[in-house]
């Protein structure tokens, strides 16, 4: 039992070391999520450069909208709010589109193809 919920205070050996075990599960689910955002910014922007090529919009207000259900779903299947589930998708949405939004910029003025 600890004597201390400040981190100050003495800390029995065995809870510090199952919240040391906690805590590397947690840092490595964190590097897994950045290495999956990675990959799927990878991807968007590979859609980002093909709708520029072909002068589609930025944003799919559809595709967002059938993506938000499906996510919902599946954090409700998850046993994570949904609310939550939809707020990080929008947040990656509206990254998305912005990547989108320079991308046909760059491709309507003729520059080199953005990166980001």
């Amino acid at each position: 039992m600890t004597t201390s919920n400040t981190g100050t205070g003495a800390v029995e050996p065995a809870v510090r070391e199952e919240l040391a075990r906690l805590r590397d599960s947690i840092d490595n689910i964190d590097a897994a999520v950045v290495h999956m955002l990675a990959e799927r910014f990878k991807c968007t922007q590979q859609v980002g450069h093909l709708k520029a090529r072909h002068q589609l919009p930025p944003a799919d207000p559809a595709r967002e909208a059938q993506q938000i259900a499906r996510l919902r779903t599946l954090a409700e299947s998850a046993k994570l709010d949904p609310a939550f589930a939809e707020k990080f998708l929008n947040f990656i949405v509206a990254e998305v589109i912005h990547h989108h939004e320079r991308i046909a910029e760059n491709n309507a003025a003729g520059g080199a193809p953005a990166t980001d």
